[in-house]
């Protein structure tokens, strides 16, 4: 007989479908031109989301290609392979999410993160953090090797090595790295 589908398989059937998607539109064709004023950046990113009582740990890693700021912009995830695995494009009044399965609307980019990976992620701060900088969005605090801002420590201590870590120490304990293959503008 059927077993009744935990809120845990959701979450990573989800994921997997949001890196599977973003891979799948990436995979197929070469990315568009960048428009001038909204340079893309391209890298390697891995978010991992430590264990709880409550739900077994996740750890997800992609290829990623992204232009734009808090305000409009798009966002690809592929497989090493190339392939798209999901595609996020938003804008001030909603975020579109395409695994390849069909659109999924979401009011803001903090809800699109929390429903495919259980966690919010700060992703409109993402464009000011992969250049190097404070989010304007939001107050901030120097720290010695980077800064603070939202609940995030973000190390810049390898930023010239084109890698930075954003860590929120807050259970679940999250960790997002990032490699630049090139830098933002």
């Amino acid at each position: 007989q059927g077993r009744p589908v935990t809120l845990e398989v959701v979450r990573v059937v989800r994921a997997a479908g949001l890196l599977l998607g973003l891979a799948a539109l990436s995979g197929c064709a070469t990315r568009p031109a960048a428009d001038a004023a909204m340079p893309w950046t391209s890298g390697r990113l891995s978010v991992r989301v430590e264990a709880t009582v409550d739900r077994s740990a996740s750890n997800v890693s992609a290829d990623f290609d992204l232009r734009g700021d808090s305000s409009r912009g798009e966002l690809r995830l592929s497989s090493p392979l190339g392939a798209v695995m999901a595609a996020t494009r938003w804008s001030a009044t909603e975020v579109v999410l395409d695994t390849g399965q069909g659109p999924t609307r979401y009011a803001d980019l903090e809800s699109m993160s929390r429903d495919a990976l259980g966690e919010a992620l700060p992703l409109r701060a993402f464009p000011d953090w992969l250049a190097g900088r404070p989010w304007p969005g939001a107050p901030s605090a120097a720290q010695a090797d980077g800064f603070e801002q939202l609940g995030w420590n973000v190390s810049l201590a390898a930023y010239g090595s084109g890698r930075l870590e954003a860590v929120r120490a807050a259970p679940p304990k999250v960790t997002v790295r990032v490699r630049l293959e090139k830098a933002a503008s």
